[in-house]
C-alpha cells in the first residue's frame, strides 16, 4: 500500500526537477559547484606537478623549473603529439624539447657550463652546489657580456616558433627572459632594457632596420646583441640561431633551471604603458605553474585545437595561451599577425575548436563583410577578456553557436575571475564558492581624491552585493597569492598595495579597476580608476559612454576620455570617433541617441572625427595623447564638434566657439 502511495510522488519527481532547473539561480548554483570542483582538481594537479619537479633527480631532465619539467613530462607521455602549428608547419612536443635544449646549451656555453662526465652517477653533491659550481665557471672566450645564473635576456621577437624555443631554452638554462613589446623603439625601448637589467638582447631580423637609430645607445648599455636569423646584420650583431644549430639536442639536468624558491622571478612581462612608460612585471615560477591550469579551468581538453593570434610578449599570449596549452597537452595554432579576413578560414583548415581573444579582436571580426562559411566552423569556445556587451551579442548571433568565456586578470595581479556561466557582459561571479578559489572584494572609491573611502576607524568600506555603485577590486596578499611588484625602483609599485583594508595590518593588492556586482552576483567591468573622470559632481565611466556610442551602426570605433576645460572643475567628456566605411556622420541621430541613453553629466561635450584610433598591439586604446591634445581647433587638425546645449545639437567647433568657451560665454 505504501509503495502505491509513493508511486505518484516518484513520477512527479522528474517533473519537479525539470521545473527547478528552469530557475536561473539553481542553474547558476550548479555551475558554481562544477567550477569549484574543477578548480580543486586543477589545484591538486598543479601541486602534484610542483612536488614531482622538486623531488625528481636533479641530475636528470625530469627535475628543474615547472616549465622544463612539464615539457619533459609531455615528451614522455606523447612525444609525437602536435604541439604547435605555424604557417603550415607542424612541431611535435618532442621537437619543442629538442629545439629548446639546443638553445639552452648555447646559452650555457656562454655561462661556461660543460657536461659533467659523472652526471649519471651520484657524487654526493647537491643540486644547489652543482649549480653554483657551473655558474661560477669562466665563460669560453672571456666574453665581456657573460651570462650568469639568473641573468636577463630580452627578446624582441614576433609570435613565431623561434620565440618559444628561445623562451623555453632560457628557462632550462636558468636564465630569465624579458618579453619586450615589438613596437617599442628609442626611449621606451631603452627604458625597458634598463629597468629589467637586461644583459643581452635578441632581435628578429625584420626589426633590425628600424633599430638603426638606437644602435649606439644599445652598445652603450654593453648588451650582448644577437639577431634571430641570418644577415645582413649591423655591426655588433651575430646570428644566434646559427650558434644554436651547432649545439646538441640531448636532455639537460634539472638543477640548472630549478629555482631556490618558487616565488623567484622566472621572466619579465611589460605592462602596456598606456598611461606612461611600461613597467617590467616580475613573473614568478609559481605564476607560470598556476597558468598551466588556465585552460583546464576553462574546461578545455587535450584534444582541443587552440587558435592563438595574440602577441607572445603579452601575458594573454604567452602565459595563458602557450603555458595554458602545455598544461593540458593540447595543440596550438600560432598566427604571427591577426587577420580578420582569414580568421575563419584558418579555423576550418586546422580544425580549431577554441580561440583566445583580447580587447577588440572580436569587434574586428563582426565588422568584416559577410562571407560564405563564416558559420561553418568547429569553434565551440572563445575565451579571453575585454569583450564589450554589444560586440558579444553580435558575435554570437552571427558566428554561433559557440560559447564565450570572458575572464578578468592582470599581468602582475594576484586575482582572476571567470564568467564560466556565460552571462553576457559579465567578467565573472562573486559567489562565496568562487571566493574559496580566488578571494577578492569591492571597496568604495573616491574618484575625485583617487583614494579608497575609509570609515572612522581608517578601514575601507565594502560595496554590498547588488548595489549599483562601482567598487575598486582588491585581493588579499598572502603566500599563495603574492604580489611581486616590478623590476627597478620600489616606487614603481607605489599604490598597488593597500594596508588596513578590513582590519589593521592586512595587505591587499589594488587592481586599479572599478567593477560593479549586480544583485545576482555577476561582476561587470566599469572602468579603470585613471580613466574614470569627474564632471558636474558626478563620476563618468569612459567604458559606459563608449558602449552607448558603440551601439550606433555608423560608428566603427570609439575612444572616450576626459579633457580639462579652463575655468571649469573636473574634466569634460570627449569622444574620438571613427566612422564605418561609406557611412556619413549623423549628428542629429548621435545626439538623440546619447540624450536617450546617457545622463546629462555623462554626455560628451566634444567630438573629434578620425580615420583611425591609436591602439597598442593588444588593442588597448591610447587616451593620454588625445587628452593632452585637447580640443583647440587651431592645433587639432581633424573635424571637431561641441555640444550646444541651448540648441540640443552638436555643432562644428570653430575658433569663434573656442574663444567664447575660454571667455566663459558658452555653457557646457
Amino acid at each position: 500500500m505504501a509503495a502505491l502511495l509513493l508511486l505518484p510522488l516518484l513520477l512527479l519527481l522528474p517533473l519537479l526537477l525539470l521545473k527547478l532547473l528552469r530557475w536561473p539561480w539553481l542553474r547558476w548554483l550548479i555551475a558554481d559547484l562544477a567550477f569549484t570542483v574543477r578548480a580543486r582538481r586543477c589545484k591538486r594537479a598543479l601541486q602534484a606537478r610542483a612536488a614531482a619537479a622538486a623531488a625528481a633527480d636533479p641530475r636528470g631532465p625530469e627535475g628543474g623549473c615547472s616549465l622544463a619539467w612539464r615539457l619533459s613530462q609531455l615528451v614522455r607521455e606523447r612525444p609525437g603529439r602536435t604541439f604547435l602549428i605555424h604557417h603550415g608547419r607542424h612541431y611535435s612536443y618532442a621537437q619543442a624539447e629538442r629545439e629548446s635544449n639546443r638553445v639552452a646549451r648555447a646559452f650555457l656555453r656562454l655561462r661556461g657550463w660543460k657536461e659533467d662526465p659523472n652526471l649519471d652517477r651520484g657524487d654526493g653533491m647537491g643540486a644547489t652546489e652543482k649549480g653554483a659550481r657551473y655558474a661560477s665557471a669562466v665563460p669560453e672566450g672571456g666574453n665581456s657580456a657573460s651570462l650568469e645564473s639568473g641573468s636577463v635576456v630580452a627578446l624582441l621577437l614576433p609570435a613565431t616558433p623561434e620565440f618559444l624555443w628561445l623562451w623555453f631554452g632560457l628557462a632550462k638554462a636558468g636564465l630569465q627572459a624579458a618579453f619586450v613589446p615589438t613596437a617599442l623603439r628609442r626611449g621606451p625601448l631603452l627604458h625597458c632594457l634598463r629597468s629589467c637589467g637586461a644583459r643581452a638582447l635578441v632581435v628578429a631580423p625584420e626589426f633590425l632596420e628600424s633599430l638603426e637609430p638606437d644602435l649606439s645607445d644599445l652598445k652603450d648599455l654593453q648588451l650582448k646583441l644577437w639577431a634571430a636569423g641570418p644577415g645582413p646584420h649591423p655591426e655588433g650583431f651575430s646570428d644566434l640561431l646559427a650558434e644554436v644549430a651547432t649545439e646538441g639536442e640531448g636532455p639537460l639536468p634539472g638543477y640548472l633551471s630549478a629555482p631556490r624558491n618558487i616565488l623567484d622571478t622566472c621572466l619579465y612581462i611589460f605592462t602596456s604603458g598606456t598611461t606612461g612608460l611600461p613597467k617590467a612585471a616580475r613573473i614568478s615560477h609559481m605564476k607560470v605553474l598556476q597558468c598551466q591550469g588556465f585552460y583546464q579551468l576553462c574546461d578545455v581538453h587535450q584534444n582541443d585545437v587552440i587558435y592563438l593570434t595574440l602577441p607572445l610578449y603579452h601575458m594573454s599570449g604567452s602565459l595563458l595561451g602557450i603555458v595554458g596549452c602545455l598544461g593540458i597537452g593540447a595543440t596550438v595554432v600560432l598566427k604571427t599577425k591577426f587577420s580578420a579576413s582569414q580568421f575563419w578560414e584558418d579555423c576550418r583548415e586546422h580544425g580549431v575548436t577554441v580561440f583566445q581573444y583580447i580587447g577588440e579582436l572580436c569587434r574586428y571580426l563582426v565588422n568584416q563583410p559577410p562571407s560564405e562559411g563564416e558559420r561553418n566552423h568547429g569553434v565551440r569556445l572563445a575565451v579571453g577578456s575585454g569583450l564589450r556587451l554589444d560586440i558579444w551579442n553580435r558575435f554570437v548571433q552571427r558566428f554561433g553557436p559557440l560559447r564565450v568565456l570572458e575572464t578578468y586578470g592582470l599581468t602582475e595581479g594576484n586575482v582572476a575571475t571567470f564568467n564560466y556561466i556565460g552571462y553576457p557582459g559579465a567578467v565573472g561571479r562573486s559567489s562565496w564558492l568562487y571566493k574559496l578559489f580566488s578571494p577578492f572584494s569591492l571597496i568604495r572609491y573616491d574618484v575625485a581624491s583617487g583614494e579608497p573611502v575609509r570609515d572612522e576607524q581608517g578601514l575601507c568600506v565594502p560595496v554590498p552585493t547588488g548595489e549599483p555603485e562601482e567598487g575598486l577590486m582588491v585581493a588579499p596578499v598572502n603566500q599563495g597569492a603574492p604580489f611581486l611588484g616590478y623590476a627597478g625602483s620600489p616606487e614603481l609599485a607605489q599604490g598597488k598595495l593597500l594596508q588596513d583594508v578590513f582590519r589593521p595590518g592586512d595587505v591587499f593588492f589594488n587592481t586599479g579597476d572599478l567593477l560593479v556586482c549586480d544583485a545576482y552576483g555577476f561582476l561587470r567591468f566599469h572602468d579603470r580608476t585613471g580613466d574614470t573622470f569627474r564632471w558636474k559632481g558626478e563620476n563618468v565611466a569612459t567604458t559606459e559612454v563608449a558602449t552607448v556610442l558603440g551601439a550606433l551602426d555608423f560608428l566603427q570605433d570609439v575612444n572616450v576620455y576626459g579633457v580639462t576645460v579652463p575655468g571649469q572643475e573636473g574634466k569634460a567628456g570627449m569622444a574620438a570617433l571613427v566612422l564605418c566605411p561609406h557611412h556619413p556622420l549623423d549628428l542629429d541621430r548621435l545626439y538623440a541617441h546619447i540624450a536617450e541613453f546617457l545622463p546629462p553629466y555623462a554626455q560628451p561635450r566634444f567630438l573629434r572625427i578620425q580615420e583611425s584610433l591609436d591602439t597598442t598591439e593588444t588593442f588597448k586604446q591610447q587616451k593620454v595623447r588625445l587628452a593632452g591634445e585637447g580640443f583647440n581647433p587651431s592645433t587639432v587638425q581633424v573635424p571637431l564638434y561641441i555640444l550646444d546645449q541651448t540648441a540640443g545639437a552638436y555643432v562644428p567647433l570653430t575658433s569663434a566657439w573656442y574663444d567664447a568657451l575660454l571667455a566663459g560665454q558658452v555653457r557646457i
